[in-house]
């Protein structure tokens, strides 16, 4: 968020980053040497490394590669082997005889994956989701593929039992359903003759996120048993049979982001642990996820976490089977509250909080093979560290796994030997393969997008903090291109959440790296409401929208322009998305005169038409302090539509028409105004996108338009041509 002046400068941290193609801005920003910098097409096109599985010996690991066709933009995933004895192994590429993802290593040395192929075989075209596996070789050869399940239901994820003897599988399935091959539609919502969609009041949920829901089917998980690497089974339900005492309705993983993270084996195999939160009509007002166990072989779930109404997540059970630790929050219905570690005996069931007394929100945890520790990774000031923790005493350790920053660590994986296997990224580069051995510093053990952000001019970023709202410390980063002569103009950059951060992360979406290498100096500040500075930070923009977020954003931004005189602060402008977009809108009304131009992604417009149009209603009844009966005045002192009479910025408006966090109409709402106090403006529609821009066409066009629209104002004639500010 953001606040005036006040500059209260702390030590400066600078980090020389490499950066990406783009195109030129201004011509004395032009001649930055042999390096082009980044393009909107480079960031789409960049490599993505995803997520490691080790081999169950830790003698090698298997990772895959998202690649794009800088022509067609067209995705494929490759997968590659490597080893982890040899630090300077060259990685080989892995063929798993077709389309192949979620890969996962079995207690039997397999591989395991889903791959939509035709089913074996079959004379079909296509196919559905299903598991496959192979058998992988250190040298990168495979051979035995075939597939393990055939149930002709399109399976979204699986987890494998500890003693490979069965496998959690997890679908789209109507609860009706006892086995994972049923002909029941769920589709009461459609009774027809016409399309239309007839809901129940009762129903809870009638859209989330970008889909409108199917009463009556959700995401649903089963174990099905293994014998000779095939199905011998259709699964049992874990969530019970329908309709019976104790069984449980609601998504299994949770809606709309869950996965594996939320599906954990008991180490011999008896039971399951999961995530699901009931599914009925106080669903959309509750954050209550709790953690349930089933037995394998069926029954009722149940409920382990029933005494604590706020959300219970992440299990992950130690390999020796004595604990389960999980992450929790305290408060109901406040989405952002701090995670703490708990953990359950589970010979005693004795349960106690192991990071109580720990002032950060962890967000992944795991544990070493030997049981001794749960590494687990949480936000600290601009980073993303992991930590080791003793389960027995509680001690946590910080660790430094890399020279300089740790920036973003992410995608733990423990191995024997006090290893650890992760991924790193920055705003300099995404992500890549590290080790770490005896948990010293790390090394690098892929090269994946390296070589191409290498050979880009260099960015730097420059860490500051000052004192903002009330005098406390609020952290800053200034990215820049390296070695430019001459000014360059501001942008400010305002994250979304509000509880989150623009910390020291690359981001396929909005990436600092790639809007500097325009010849921009991006400012983004971690105003009041940020994660990664204490609880009580983050909770400070409870009931505050537009208060102390606004005035840490004018102090930071007075900072930054204090700090680097080579940033232009008579040309500006400011830009976000979601809560940032809400805050360029109340910019609008609050700071008219201080930028050239605005940009407003899927941003507030009115607060009370949000509250009635919104599908997680916890989320405003939390941040404003009730439904908007009960706290229409809060909703009202910081709702952007009050003070449209001071709009006067040329605004970038986007929306996606599948956005139902923040309705596209809250963009059509500013559009609107702009139209009508005949201010400069553009409209911007992704028919197919929600929240966020995921296409890779659409991620080039939304770049492609807003650094269109900068160039506009911010260029040099700006103040001299089609209605500039001029400040």
């Amino acid at each position: 968020m953001t606040r005036y002046l006040g500059t209260a400068l702390a030590p400066i941290f600078a980090l020389g980053l490499a950066t990406s193609l783009s195109t030129p801005l201004l011509a004395q920003q032009a001649a930055t040497g042999p390096a082009a910098p980044m393009t909107a097409r480079d960031l789409v096109t960049m490599p993505r490394l995803g997520a490691p599985v080790a081999s169950p010996d830790g003698s090698f690991a298997i990772y895959s590669v998202t690649l794009t066709d800088p022509e067609t933009l067209a995705r494929r995933s490759e997968h590659y082997i490597r080893s982890l004895a040899v630090m300077d192994a060259a990685p080989v590429r892995l063929d798993l005889g077709g389309p192949a993802s979620s890969l996962a290593f079995g207690p039997d040395g397999y591989l395991y994956f889903l791959s939509d192929r035709p089913d074996q075989g079959s004379t079909d075209a296509e196919g559905v989701s299903e598991i496959w596996r192979a058998r992988v070789a250190a040298d990168g050869s495979t051979a035995e593929i075939g597939q393990v399940t055939d149930t002709g239901t399109a399976l979204d994820g699986f987890a494998l039992s500890p003693k490979g003897d069965a496998v959690t599988v997890w679908a789209s399935v109507p609860r009706s359903c006892p086995t994972l091959a049923c002909t029941a539609t769920g589709e009461r919502h459609l009774p027809g003759p016409g399309n239309g969609r007839l809901y129940e009041g009762s129903d809870g949920f009638v859209r989330h996120w970008d889909e409108w829901e199917t009463p009556g089917t959700y995401n649903r998980a089963f174990v099905v048993r293994l014998s000779g690497g095939k199905a011998a089974d259709l699964g049992t339900a874990i969530d019970g049979p329908a309709g019976e005492p104790g069984s449980l309705t609601g998504d299994v993983p949770t809606k709309p982001f869950g996965g594996s993270e939320e599906i954990a084996w008991a180490a011999d195999g008896r039971s399951v642990f999961f995530t699901a939160r009931k599914a009925d009509a106080a669903e959309p007002y509750s954050t209550n996820l709790d953690i349930w166990r089933s037995k394998a072989d069926g029954g009722a779930p149940e409920n382990l976490t029933a005494d604590n109404a706020a959300t219970d997540t992440t299990p992950a059970v130690s390999p020796d089977g004595r604990w389960l630790a999980w992450l929790a929050m305290e408060r109901p219905t406040y989405e952002a509250d701090r995670q703490r570690i708990m953990l359950r005996d589970l010979r005693t069931g004795r349960v106690r909080a192991l990071t109580q007394d720990f002032d950060r929100s962890f967000g992944s945890l795991a544990w070493t093979p030997d049981s001794k520790w749960i590494v687990a990774t949480a936000q600290d000031v601009l980073d993303t560290p992991a930590f080791r923790i003793d389960p027995v005493s509680g001690r946590i350790d910080k660790l430094d796994l890399m020279a300089g920053n740790e920036a973003h660590i992410a995608n733990v994986v423990p191995l024997s030997g006090g290893r650890l296997l992760f991924t790193r990224d920055s705003i300099g580069a995404p992500a890549e393969l590290f080790l770490s051995v005896k948990w010293q510093q790390a090394k690098p053990l892929t090269q994946v997008a390296s070589p191409k952000v290498g050979a880009m001019a260099a960015t730097v970023t420059t860490r500051f903090s000052f004192a903002g709202a009330g005098g406390a410390t609020v952290w800053g980063q200034i990215t820049k291109l390296d070695g430019v002569q001459g000014t360059m103009p501001a942008i400010l950059y305002i994250h979304g959440g509000p509880q989150g951060s623009f910390n020291d992360a690359w981001s396929s979406r909005w990436n600092p790296r790639v809007l500097a290498s325009q010849g921009y100096a991006v400012i983004s500040v971690d105003f009041h409401g940020s994660t990664g500075y204490g609880q009580a930070f983050t909770d400070a923009i409870g009931k505050d929208w537009g208060g102390k977020p606004l005035e840490d954003l004018q102090k930071g931004l007075a900072a930054a322009l204090e700090l680097d005189p080579q940033i232009d602060g008579d040309r500006a402008c400011a830009m976000g998305a979601s809560y940032g977009g809400y805050m360029i809108n109340w910019i609008a009304g609050q700071w008219p005169d201080r930028f050239d131009c605005l940009v407003n992604h899927n941003g507030l417009f009115d607060n009370r038409a949000f509250y009635f149009s919104t599908e997680e209603k916890w989320f405003p009844r939390w941040d404003f302090g009730g439904s908007y009966a009960e706290a229409a005045e809060t909703y009202e002192k910081w709702n952007p539509v009050n003070h449209i009479d001071r709009w006067k910025t040329p605004m970038l408006v986007v929306l996606g028409e599948k956005d139902f966090r923040v309705p596209y109409t809250q963009g059509l709402g500013a559009f609107t105004v702009l139209q009508e106090r005949d201010i400069p403006a553009q409209l911007l529609v992704f028919p197919t996108e929600n929240h966020w821009v995921l296409g890779a066409k659409n991620s080039l066009q939304w770049h492609d338009t807003v650094f269109a629209w900068l160039e506009r104002w911010l260029k040099p004639d700006a103040a001299d041509g089609d209605g500039g500010t001029g400040e």
